[in-house]
């Protein structure tokens, strides 16, 4: 019998756009640590109205960011959901967790991690850790910045923060938005503010960034000397002066100094909504990785393919270009993405929630706060991985840490499509759940540089079972 294979919704192969399938995630801000790229997002869940339908996205239930990580920029690795604020929350005195951002700096000799966020549009937060995954703490108990903060006061939303570490080892954050009334083409509400030492302390007076027609979403980069702030111009449909941003582009301003004085350049991305069919709120990070820049930004793709594309967003990485005299050429915003950059290693421990497709399947945590399993495997569903290169010996052999619940099923290895060729099958027995058990099969045909696919089948109306994480062995 042959299984009916789910297909693909979102992010379809060979597409590296939307960066994951199984999970939406909003307002990316970038971190580079080691060889690996890690994205922090506002963690956009569906919310329903009484009947069950799908209503448009307040944010208000918003209180976790999420992180997922790549070496390559095509697989991903799922490390779930940061509780941020709430009652379970590491910020317990915030009731939202908006727009991170995060940034590494060594202190003391040891390195620190640290993640900013807005609470709502009131005020923004820290949290530190000794890891880019956690566990995070609130090292200070309360706000970072408040309506109370130097220079702070007139800012309409006060959120959507993004921070530099210079060459210098001193910290800036920039933050803020919103339009007074009436003042669509200088709103005065973008701010920048010195860190202190400890990147959990602010110094001195918020400066103004006169950015025109500001609406949100701060960014920051430096490049040869130059700083580039960047944010999202605001929707006011009236006439804009010659050399104004159009309405909901990302637009940049350029300056010497960390602090301004800032010169106003132009746009370099469009609204989603000119490329993809789906307008919202424009947000973005621009990030320098192996010597190459690039943009992450969220679009409504993964929502409008399933049919309910009401502000629920999903972060997209293009490439960056810095042109001869430092200006940065447009951004042409595609379903395509980004070129692998490395091949992914099958005889290395892999994580099972790294992805670069996949369908009927979710993640969860394991423990709380640990690593990220696959969960909720559906018969028919998979999981595709890129650019796997098994070498010129081959692989003889695959093993799973896997939990086998009340159906089990089985694990097919295929190559290069969900339905290629069959390089290996593993049985999962049926189990309670109770008792994560290593399995082995046997490989054959898995030789030099694929994209390789577990596909997962079984009772299609039972749970089959969960899988933590997969290795290749060049031994049987």
């Amino acid at each position: 019998m042959t299984t009916q294979l789910n297909q693909a919704t979102g992010k379809v192969p060979p597409n590296g756009n939307p960066l994951v399938a199984h999970r939406y995630g909003a307002d990316p801000y970038a971190l580079v640590f080691g060889d690996r790229l890690y994205l922090y997002m506002t963690n956009d869940a569906l919310e329903y109205d009484e009947s069950g339908v799908v209503k448009e996205n307040s944010y208000s239930s918003i209180n976790t960011i999420t992180v997922i990580s790549s070496a390559d920029l095509v697989n991903w690795t799922d490390h779930g959901a940061i509780a941020v604020a709430g009652p379970e929350g590491a910020a317990k005195w915030a009731t939202q967790s908006w727009a991170p951002a995060a940034v590494h700096k060594v202190i003391g000799g040891k390195d620190k991690f640290f993640l900013y966020f807005a609470n709502n549009a009131s005020g923004i937060g820290v949290l530190s850790s000794d890891s880019p995954v956690g566990p995070w703490v609130d090292p200070i108990g309360e706000a970072l910045i408040l309506r109370s903060t130097p220079g702070v006061a007139d800012v309409t939303w006060l959120f959507d923060p993004a921070v530099l570490v210079d060459d210098d080892g001193k910290g800036y954050i920039y933050f803020g938005g919103g339009v007074p009334e009436g003042q669509f083409a200088e709103p005065g509400t973008a701010r920048v503010m010195r860190l202190g030492e400890d990147m959990t302390s602010v110094v001195g007076t918020a400066e103004v960034i006169p950015a025109p027609f500001m609406f949100e979403d701060a960014g920051i980069h430096k490049r040869n000397g130059v700083y580039y702030y960047t944010y999202c111009s605001n929707f006011y449909d009236g006439e804009r002066p010659e050399g104004s941003p159009p309405a909901g582009e990302i637009a940049y301003m350029t300056s010497d100094s960390p602090m301004g004085p800032w010169t106003y350049q132009r746009t370099f991305l469009k609204n989603p909504g000119h490329f993809f069919g789906v307008s919202g709120n424009n947000h973005h990070a621009v990030f320098e990785f192996h010597d190459s820049w690039y943009i992450a930004y969220h679009a409504q793709t993964l929502s409008k393919a399933q049919g309910i594309a009401n502000g629920y967003r999903s972060t997209h990485l293009n490439r960056l270009t810095h042109l001869e005299d430092g200006s940065i050429q447009e951004i042409h915003a595609d379903y395509e993405g980004v070129q692998q950059l490395v091949t992914l290693n099958p005889y290395e421990r892999i994580p099972a929630a790294t992805m670069g497709w996949s369908a009927g399947v979710k993640t969860e945590f394991l423990t709380a706060g640990g690593e990220q399993i696959v969960t909720d495997i559906e018969n028919g569903g998979w999981i595709g991985l890129s650019g796997v290169d098994f070498g010129s010996r081959g692989a003889k052999a695959f093993q799973v840490s896997v939990l086998g619940l009340e159906a089990g099923g089985v694990l097919e290895l295929h190559l290069d499509d969900p339905a290629g060729p069959l390089a290996g099958k593993l049985s999962v027995p049926a189990a309670n759940g109770a008792e994560w058990t290593e399995l082995k099969t046997e490989v054959h045909g898995a030789i030099g540089v694929h994209s390789l696919y577990l596909v997962f089948t079984g009772a299609s109306s039972k749970d089959l079972f969960k899988l933590a994480a997969w290795q290749f062995t060049t031994e049987a």
